[in-house]
């Protein structure tokens, strides 16, 4: 028997790099907010890619509003400072707080995570893990939704792998303890892996290879986000004629004329080598599609756009992924 579908809680968003994953993933906290919805967006990499987005000074290690949606919904963003996070985990766990400050002072938090480089994705993913468990007083989640803007796809599976991570650093205790708390979130059906790509030989190919991997850890892999989608600028049938070869400048001339547009025949063929250059990138980029739907995930596009990403153009980007992505799995 097949059990009723659950929501998902934790929305992991990863991507190769200059696919717009952190956008994506911007847009994804605005499209699960509506209705009253609240969502905690949160930053992995310490880039301050969020603040950005949403125009708002560089975000501290606190939750701050960023947006308002319909029905009272909220986005609040994070921005994980690894240093605060080990202060935290140090007062948590060992009632450290005093002599963390210290050893921060020395240097000694740099150090710690440079030498056990595991133990900062224990961190990262330790609090990612505790917002999306945590809940207030009347015992319901804080949060209905937290999205992740993590690494990109080279090393996600490293990053939410935290087990197999701190395998060399401890195999008991409280380290171990929490990798395996995160690894039961991450495991589980409220979880689920979004990747960001383009229609493009590398970020495709670097999609499929990060699918596979996170299949073999048993992470849970949701939609692939075609980002930055076009679309094609001539029908169907030109596109075809053009990519092969069969315009010529000749061709344009009347057209040309008739539009009251001065032209001779050096216009008229670098009109022709451009309108090539469209038609071919667009077949290459057409015949991708198939091999974006041959990984077997949902599939969702978002269009290019043609002015800087805003507010305004993350709430269109909202409205594009709502109702489409993924965001519901078998229990």
């Amino acid at each position: 028997m097949t059990s009723e579908p659950m929501p998902v809680r934790c929305h992991v968003v990863t991507g190769k790099g200059g696919t717009g994953k952190t956008t994506v993933a911007a847009a994804l906290a605005l499209s699960l907010a509506t209705d009253g919805r609240h969502v905690l967006l949160v930053e992995t990499e310490g880039r301050q890619g969020i603040a950005q987005l949403f125009d708002t000074p560089p975000l501290p290690y606190e939750e701050r509003r960023v947006a308002v949606t319909r029905g009272g919904g909220e986005v609040k963003a994070l921005a994980i400072d690894v240093e605060a996070a080990f202060l935290e985990y140090l007062d948590m766990f060992y009632n450290l707080k005093r002599a963390g400050y210290a050893l921060r002072k020395m240097g000694a938090v740099d150090f710690a995570t440079a030498i056990a480089p595991g133990l900062r994705d224990v961190l990262l993913t330790g609090k990612i893990k505790e917002a999306v468990t945590r809940r207030g007083k009347d015992g319901r989640p804080v949060y209905d939704a937290v999205v992740v803007d993590a690494p990109p796809t080279g090393r996600i599976s490293r990053f939410l792998n935290v087990t197999g991570e701190v395998a060399g650093l401890a195999r008991s205790g409280p380290i171990k303890s929490q990798s395996d708390g995160v690894m039961a979130v991450f495991r589980s059906p409220q979880t689920a892996v979004h990747l960001v790509t383009l229609l493009e030989d590398m970020p495709v190919q670097e999609t499929a290879d990060a699918i596979a991997e996170l299949e073999t850890l048993r992470l849970p892999v949701g939609s692939v986000i075609v980002n930055m989608a076009t679309e094609p600028l001539l029908p169907a049938a030109d596109l075809a004629a053009t990519a092969a070869g069969r315009l010529s400048g000749a061709d344009l001339l009347p057209a040309l004329a008739a539009a009251h547009l001065p032209g001779d025949a050096a216009v008229a063929d670098a009109l022709v080598a451009e309108a090539v250059e469209h038609a071919r990138r667009w077949q290459a980029q057409d015949a991708l599609r198939g091999d974006v739907e041959a990984l077997g995930r949902p599939v969702v596009e978002l269009p290019l756009s043609s002015s800087p990403i805003d507010l305004g153009c993350l709430f269109e980007l909202a409205d594009r992924l709502s109702g489409h992505l993924q965001t519901e799995v078998a229990a």
